[in-house]
Order: C-alpha cells, then sequence, then structure tokens
C-alpha cells in the first residue's frame, strides 16, 4: 500500500513524521510525495495556536476528499489529537483513527486493526473537561525508533531532538497541557542518533527542544547541553552545530564559553524573551527580567563579537499598555537584533492567560506586530549592508528557478526560518550544490544576501 504524509507545525512535530515514515517502510510500505497516489494518508497536525489550529482543522477537510478517490484510511495524529480528542471525533467521522501523542507507543499496533478493519474504540481516551489542564509526561519514541526514522529535509541538515515537552508553565502557552512536562532524552541515545545522521553525509545538525537549555536537569539533575553540544561536534563528518529555543535565564557561562571556543558550533543564538516590559514578563511568568535580559545580550556580544543573536516577541499580551509596547519597541530598536519574529497574542483556551482581564483587541495587536516589524525589516537591512564586500562560507543547497542562482545559507541562518544567499551562477560554481564554497558579497535584497564565489 502507498502512504502520503502532511507534516504540520514546529520541527520537532517533523522529527515525530520522520519517525512514523520510517515505521511504515519498516513494514515494507511504500512512500508516496502526492496524496492522489496514497491508500493511507497521515497527517500530524498542530495545535500551538489559532492558526495553527485552522491550518490543521482545512488540511484535514483537504485530505479527506481523497477518500472520494483511492484513499482508503485517512489518520490524524499531533498536538490537535492531544488536545481535542473527543471533539475531533464528533466533528470528522470520515477520520478513520484519530491518535494521541501519548499513544504514540501503541501507534502500529492501531494501524493494524484499522486495516484489518477491527473496531476502534473510539471512546478509549475520553476524558472529562476537568482533566483536560492536567500536566504530565508524555512518553517519547524508543532510542531505535529515532535512528530508523526517515530524514525529509534533504541532504544537508536534520533536527535532532534532545528532549520533549515544556515545563516553564508561561501563562499564554497550551505546550505543556498537549506535550507534557519536560522530558530529556539519555546522552547516549542521542549521540547514537547523531552519528546515524552524520553517516548519512548530513552536514549540519539543529539541536532542538521546547527549550535546550534545560537538558539534562530532569535526568542528570543539572544543565547537560554544554556538554552535549561538544560530544555531538567530535562526530565525523558534521561541519555546523545549532542549537534553537535557549530561554535567556538557562543561558549561563559555561553555555556561551563553550559556543565562543568550538568551531563546528554556530555562533548563533535564539532566545525567545517574548517582551521585555517587568510587568508583562511576571503576567507570562516568564523566570527573567528585563535588566537580566540586557545583561545576557551584552555579555553574549562582547564574549563573541560576530554572534548571530535572534529571538522572538508576544504583542498584545492581556493588560499589555501603550506604555508596555513603547518599552518593548524601544528595546528592539536599541538592542538590533540580527533576527526578529513577531507573535501575535493568541487566547489559548486552558490557559491561565486566556481568563485574564484587559484582553487586548485584535486590529490592536496587528497594528503593534506591524510597528515592531517594520522597524525590524530597517535594523535587518542595516546589518546586511554591513556585510557587502566580506568573505563569507555558504552551504549551496539549491538553484533558483531560472537557473541563473544558487541558492544557500551561511552559518548565520536557520533553514526555512532566515534569509539565504543568491550565488551568481558561473563554469566555476556549476557543480557545488551540496557543498561549502567562499562567497563574496555583493548585494542586499530584503532579508537576503546576493553574493559571487571566489
Amino acid at each position: 500500500m502507498n502512504v502520503g504524509f502532511v507534516s504540520l507545525g514546529c520541527s520537532k512535530n517533523l522529527i515525530d513524521t520522520e519517525v512514523i515514515i520510517g515505521k511504515f517502510k519498516n513494514h515494507k510500505f511504500n512512500i508516496v510525495n502526492d496524496p492522489k497516489e496514497a491508500d493511507i494518508i497521515v497527517v500530524n497536525t498542530c495545535g500551538f495556536i489559532e492558526a495553527a489550529k485552522e491550518e490543521a482543522i482545512n488540511t484535514i477537510l483537504e485530505m479527506a476528499e481523497y477518500k472520494n478517490k483511492r484513499c482508503k484510511y485517512l489518520i490524524v495524529i499531533g498536538c490537535l489529537v492531544q488536545r481535542y480528542y473527543d471533539d475531533l471525533i464528533k466533528l470528522f467521522p470520515e477520520v478513520d483513527l484519530f491518535l494521541k501523542i501519548e499513544n504514540y507507543d501503541k501507534l502500529w499496533e492501531k494501524i493494524e486493526e484499522l486495516i484489518q478493519k477491527k473496531n476502534i474504540d473510539k471512546n478509549v481516551h475520553s476524558k472529562k473537561i476537568k482533566e483536560k489542564c492536567k500536566v504530565k509526561k508524555l512518553p517519547m519514541f524508543k532510542q531505535q525508533e529515532y535512528l530508523e526514522r526517515t530524514i525529509s529535509t534533504g541532504e544537508n541538515y536534520a533536527y535532532l531532538k534532545i528532549g520533549e515537552g515544556c515545563s516553564n508553565m508561561c501563562t499564554y502557552c497550551a505546550i505543556p497541557y498537549i506535550r507534557g512536562l519536560f522530558v530529556s532524552r539519555p546522552m547516549e541515545d542521542i549521540i547514537k542518533e547523531a552519528e546515524m545522521i552524520a553517516k548519512k553525509g548530513i552536514k549540519e545538525i539543529i539541536v532542538i527542544a521546547q527549550d535546550t537549555t534545560k537538558y539534562g536537569i530532569d535526568i542528570y539533575g543539572k544543565m547537560m547541553l554544554p556538554e552535549l553540544l561538544q560530544k555531538i561536534s567530535e562526530i565525523d563528518g558534521i561541519k555546523w552545530i545549532r542549537f534553537l529555543y535557549s530561554y535567556p535565564e538557562g543561558i549561563k557561562q559555561e553555555l556561551i564559553k563553550t559556543v565562543k571556543e568550538n568551531n563546528k558550533i554556530c555562533k548563533y543564538f535564539d532566545i525567545p524573551i517574548q517582551h521585555i516590559s517587568n510587568e508583562i514578563l511576571k503576567k507570562m511568568n516568564r523566570k527573567t527580567t528585563k535588566q537580566e535580559i540586557e545583561k545576557l545580550i551584552k555579555q553574549i556580544r562582547t564574549e563573541i563579537p560576530d554572534v548571530t543573536l535572534r529571538t522572538s516577541l508576544i504583542v498584545g499580551f492581556p493588560g499589555e499598555t501603550q506604555e508596555n509596547f513603547e518599552e518593548l519597541y524601544e528595546f528592539v530598536k536599541k538592542t538590533k537584533f540580527d533576527k526578529l519574529g513577531v507573535f501575535k497574542y493568541s487566547k489559548e483556551e486552558n490557559t491561565p492567560a486566556a481568563v485574564m482581564p484587559n484582553q487586548i483587541h485584535y486590529k490592536t495587536k496587528e497594528a503593534r506586530e506591524r510597528k515592531i516589524m517594520n522597524l525590524q525589516k530597517d535594523i535587518s537591512k542595516e546589518k546586511l549592508e554591513k556585510n557587502i564586500g566580506k568573505n563569507i562560507t555558504v552551504l549551496v543547497e539549491n538553484k533558483s528557478f531560472d537557473g541563473r542562482y544558487l541558492i544557500g545559507r551561511t552559518s548565520r541562518d536557520v533553514p526555512e526560518e532566515d534569509g539565504i544567499v543568491y550565488i551568481k551562477r558561473t563554469e566555476k560554481n556549476e557543480n557545488a550544490i551540496n557543498q561549502f564554497i567562499k562567497c563574496k558579497i555583493v548585494e542586499v535584497s530584503n532579508y537576503d544576501l546576493i553574493a559571487e564565489s571566489i
């Protein structure tokens, strides 16, 4: 039978999809990219914020249409299912199997039952409304399942999940209620998976978790991210290592020192601060202050002058006054992050922030998001223009549709998130795809660079 997949949401969700693809391959199923050719369609959903939920529902409806053609079974898994299992069963009778994250260990058993047309007890996971807010630890895939995953991100980079869930309990966030409390993977398991990735010829490993700085606390009694990064860097074949989503309170001197001194680790910190007003940070239940954030940024930039700093912000949080927003705006203006993203606050049921007073009007959220992003666009252009005339190393990954340019990334750019480099195509660099080449920056276009190979 042919199986097609749709993976929505974050890179952590993508790894789950890759593991499940590996399971199907091990059971001799054919993997197809076109849903028209699929006998089984699996949709891995995101349920984090309103826009993600809407995308997931639309995708389920779209994939359900294929049941009028070749598709015999529609399976829906992931965060949306974990969060709204009972509601989804009622809303989508055309879906043959809904599977929660907490039952991934029974995934193949459920699929076999489905294909053999046994009765699926759709009420087995039903819970009372009052239990929906309970936070617990959820199981992860086993080591062998990670080792057998099918990497879907191409030949150059792969994500490496080092933990599941989150214990920070920010008042706006539904992740703990969906993915459970933070659980670290044993270091030896992670290293074996990294070695597997390297053997496939992949050059870049992107270490991820909801908060990578919490890695190791639950099983080793201390933060172990620096040691983990060091061990990954000792694996032959890996050229670039980066870690994403490091909360400011978890970035200590040892981690900064490791990034500074290890040549394989990209000089890149992704620090989701969310806001800078102490009043809003407290309401968000964040574990840091404006003063501590400013001190950390200064420390990182002092010790690693060529560092790239990325952050994410939330505007329109309940009770965010115009004064709070202006404080955030001035902070962005002064700090000049290299990369920055802004989210409009999304009111998520069963989170403390959802019942807070002084909810902000949607148009106000939009205006605040637009104002900061317009500012960041100017900051980004100013920073990129300073690269004109400089020589950089680029990992070439593709070519443009018109064939005039090669397309690549620098160590300062996360795939699918940050900018890219367009390299003028010549006879000299004709065969450079999937290779590192030296380039000279000659121009800037919005968030991207234009270069010539040296």
